[in-house]
């Protein structure tokens, strides 16, 4: 009686049911396993496609984020302000209206340098950097010595700075983006330069002589 019970133990350990998770083996060993096998995988996987929902792992959300992120930021690198960052702290059309800073605005003619006002007595060239350098290619060492800040901190020019930027597109873009752009409490006002050559024209000019 002693031994007999280890052994009927020994078969009751249900090694059949513990091999029939794995159907492949299963079919390999014997064909009465086979069957057992193919009854318990299919409906283990009936279960598995109601419990879990192969739908929910279809689509993939992850890659649509990815793309979102790419967009909104333009690949721009971190150490320059990003898009999301420009709209958030930016002045609407009708909060614009009413500031007198942004009275009779005019955006004046397309050229590559534009004209800031209205700046805090704390901005310095570096927060200018900041913001207009995404506008810059600085792989791009033309662009690199295109791009001139020149902030105005006494005088009557004082709160207000010239900035060059490689082309009239990219000057286009950052008086749009930038306009109405809160720094340090004060809503910037942007407007292209009245000067339209920008100094770089004149320097390849002498250098050619």
């Amino acid at each position: 009686d002693v031994f007999e019970q280890p052994q009927h133990v020994g078969h009751k350990k249900i090694e059949f049911h513990i091999s029939t998770e794995i159907p492949a083996v299963l079919q390999i060993n014997s064909e009465k396993e086979e069957k057992n096998g193919k009854r318990v995988y299919l409906y283990a996987s009936t279960e598995e496609i109601n419990n879990t929902g192969f739908g929910r792992i279809f689509p993939a959300p992850s890659s649509n984020d990815k793309m979102e992120t790419e967009e909104e930021d333009d690949e721009i690198p971190s150490e320059f302000i990003s898009r999301k960052d420009l709209e958030k702290n930016r002045l609407s059309r009708e909060e614009m209206e009413k500031y007198s800073v942004f009275k009779n605005y005019e955006p004046g003619d397309p050229n590559c340098r534009i004209y800031v006002k209205n700046l805090a007595k704390q901005v310095q060239e570096k927060d200018l950097k900041f913001i207009f350098g995404r506008y810059v290619d600085f792989q791009s060492e033309v662009e690199r010595n295109m791009f001139d800040i020149r902030l105005m901190k006494e005088g009557r020019m004082k709160g207000q700075a010239f900035i060059g930027l490689p082309n009239e597109k990219a000057a286009a873009k950052a008086l749009k983006e930038a306009n109405g752009y809160v720094l340090f409490e004060k809503p910037m006002v942007v407007q292209f330069a009245r000067s339209a050559r920008p100094k770089q024209d004149a320097n390849e000019g002498k250098r050619k002589k």
